[in-house]
């Protein structure tokens, strides 16, 4: 049996697609989750439909301690990670609060770190694997309002670009994903006038899918992209 794809923050839109894309190409899956228990079911079972093994993990990746949580149920080799965690807040910078912070810091930048270091060894050891985060087009461009979002996703595009230097040579690629407006459940909090608005500034006049995201996962975890590594692919219609 292969090695297994980690996707995290798999109940939710992105994470989902992801997970029914990869299990079609018959890879194993463990699906994490924190509390979207009913969510993480039922993809449990849309993907064990396409006859791979699919397991449940569940830890808290916004707390200390969350990655070694999550690392402790693993119970068969990941040959790739797929980290696509993530939560806004959106405000002032100087209203942040230092409990905030804190949790953003872990879900965004430390946890992926402190996971994806658990997980090299075996990777390194077999002379394959695949990383993949998923950034934000506010990790290139930062955003006013979502100060701490912005420096953490920047946070991670370093690192994959630095981490893939240190890689590539035992077989493992490090890329990030970094989408611009997806149309995912985050987006029920915008008004239509706020859609529309956005929508215009977008060139291509619309707003990203969950599945076209998952492509994207999907292509950089392939070897078709063998020769692709340290990389953060923009996918956000031109914006």
């Amino acid at each position: 049996m292969a090695g297994y794809t980690l996707i995290t923050g798999a109940s939710g839109a992105i994470g989902r697609a992801a997970a029914l894309k990869l299990a079609a190409k018959k890879k194993p899956l463990f699906l994490h989750y924190h509390q979207s228990k009913n969510e993480a079911f039922a993809l449990k079972e849309k993907c064990e439909a396409y006859g791979v093994p699919v397991y449940l993990v569940k830890s808290d990746l916004s707390k200390k301690g969350g990655a070694e949580e999550l690392f402790k149920q693993l119970h068969s080799p990941v040959h790739t990670l797929i980290y696509n965690c993530g939560i806004s807040h959106y405000g002032f910078f100087q209203d942040i609060q230092e409990k905030e912070l804190y949790e953003l810091g872990n879900l965004h930048l430390l946890n992926a770190m402190l996971l994806t270091k658990k997980l090299l060894p075996s990777m390194i050891s077999n002379k394959q694997g695949n990383i993949v985060m998923i950034s934000s087009i506010w990790g290139n461009r930062g955003a006013a309002m979502e100060v701490a979002y912005s420096a953490f996703k920047g946070g991670v595009n370093s690192f994959v670009k630095s981490l893939s230097k240190e890689t590539a040579r035992s077989g493992i690629r490090v890329n990030a994903l970094a989408p611009g407006v997806i149309e995912t459940p985050m987006m029920a909090g915008f008004s239509d006038e706020e859609r529309a608005a956005l929508k215009e500034e977008i060139p291509s006049g619309r707003f990203g899918t969950a599945e076209e995201a998952a492509e994207a996962i999907s292509f950089l975890t392939s070897e078709k992209a063998g020769y692709i590594n340290g990389h953060v692919l923009d996918i956000n219609g031109g914006w």
